[in-house]
């Protein structure tokens, strides 16, 4: 998409509010009403615009944040979710029936694998998990019952890269969809762009950035995104994973905000994750080059928003890794807490939190150490300053 600019598009959007506000109004009604019944019935049936019917199918406020993400992946359209497991869950409902066949990246958060791995085999679902790096893997897992290739296009929490220009040719060559969830990258990496059929984000994460509010998107086609409004069959209509109209105003106000915070998070990671590396200790960062995928994160990223806000620690064990996070809890460096996107630094223990959902023998094949703490790094005015103080703390634990 020649000249596409998300931070760009975001901004060209205007809703006034019902009384000329600045900010557009908030739609607090569960239910609308019709002045005639045949516009009520053509609604049902999805024969007209700008009608609203029930806050379940959409609502005014949701539409705005819809149209602006879906400005930001410069794809058709968009519906937003109560969560980012509500969007995961409802396209691949929508998208597999019975007997249908998933290949997902091995590495990729916790509860996308526990409902792949889990919940889908009870509807006679199956996913094969591979190494999404190796193209040659992921094409031989596809087979004919095969309906979505699935990954991250940076993975929680092991932040391997994608290659999703790859990626769209193998799906378009045995007609897949490509669904890819782009929470951990967005602005930086724009997958309907690349050519991805459809993306995901968990916008409880940076696009909200205040940690105050959990939802998700699904970024794709005006078809099926109507397909999953559709009040007889679509997964968002009837699954019921919808967003309330006063999270959707809060989480595009802060929209506005995003390409600010993305550059500063992406600025604040880069220094921590040279500074580690030169201290000798396993860092991982896709704008390190010393990361597998750094020139491939190169090649696809829009390069004012950096790298990204998340890096890896390896201490190598659990209790050292608790050890340093509790330090440098008690000495205001962050907090010791999953999820990512805040203001703050947020640092956990993968392993146990965020993708213990995955077994022991399983994280270990995929390379994920006991002592791997993932890191959300925050939007600290003095990085140096933050530095270190976490390096003292590092110090003190024995880590360096």
């Amino acid at each position: 998409m020649e000249n596409f600019n998300a931070a760009n598009n975001i901004q060209d959007l205007q809703y006034f509010g019902e009384f000329g506000g600045v900010n557009p109004s908030i739609s607090d009604s569960s239910t609308y009403t019709f002045l005639s019944a045949k516009t009520m019935f053509d609604t049902f049936e999805g024969n007209t615009d700008g009608c609203y019917l029930y806050s379940r199918h959409s609502s005014p406020s949701n539409l705005y944040l819809s149209e602006a993400l879906a400005k930001m992946e410069g794809t058709e359209s968009a519906n937003v979710t109560a969560s980012g497991m509500g969007a995961i869950t409802s396209v691949l409902m929508q998208l597999c029936k019975s007997g249908d066949h998933i290949v997902s990246s091995r590495t990729i958060y916790g509860g996308t694998y526990a409902f792949m791995k889990n919940f889908l085999p009870d509807y006679q679902i199956e996913t094969s998990f591979v190494d999404i790096t190796n193209l040659e893997k992921v094409e031989n897992a596809i087979n004919k019952n095969t309906k979505i290739i699935y990954c991250e296009s940076v993975s929680n929490p092991l932040l391997e890269v994608a290659d999703l220009r790859e990626l769209v040719k193998i799906a378009k060559k045995h007609n897949l969809k490509l669904i890819v969830d782009n929470t951990f990258s967005p602005l930086s990496i724009s997958p309907n762009v690349l050519g991805a059929d459809l993306t995901i984000h968990s916008l409880t994460k940076f696009i909200n950035g205040s940690s105050d509010a959990i939802g998700g998107v699904i970024c794709g086609n005006t078809d099926f995104i109507n397909d999953l409004k559709n009040v007889n069959n679509g997964a968002c209509m009837l699954l019921g994973p919808t967003m309330d109209s006063l999270r959707a105003s809060s989480i595009l106000k802060n929209l506005r905000t995003l390409h600010i915070r993305m550059i500063k998070h992406s600025e604040n990671a880069m220094f921590l994750a040279k500074k580690f590396e030169e201290d000798g200790l396993i860092v991982k960062y896709p704008g390190l080059k010393s990361h597998k995928q750094h020139e491939l994160f190169k090649s696809m990223m829009n390069a004012e928003y950096g790298f990204g806000g998340l890096l890896t620690l390896d201490v190598e064990t659990v209790e050292k890794a608790n050890e340093l996070m509790e330090l440098m809890q008690k000495e205001n460096l962050g907090y010791l807490a999953v999820s990512l996107g805040f203001y703050k630094t947020l640092f956990s223990c993968s392993g146990s939190s965020t993708s213990s959902e995955i077994p022991e023998g399983e994280q270990k094949e995929m390379g994920l150490s006991q002592g791997l703490i993932r890191m959300s790094i925050g939007l600290d005015h003095d990085i140096k300053r933050t530095y270190e103080k976490m390096k003292r703390c590092m110090e003190q634990v024995g880590v360096l």
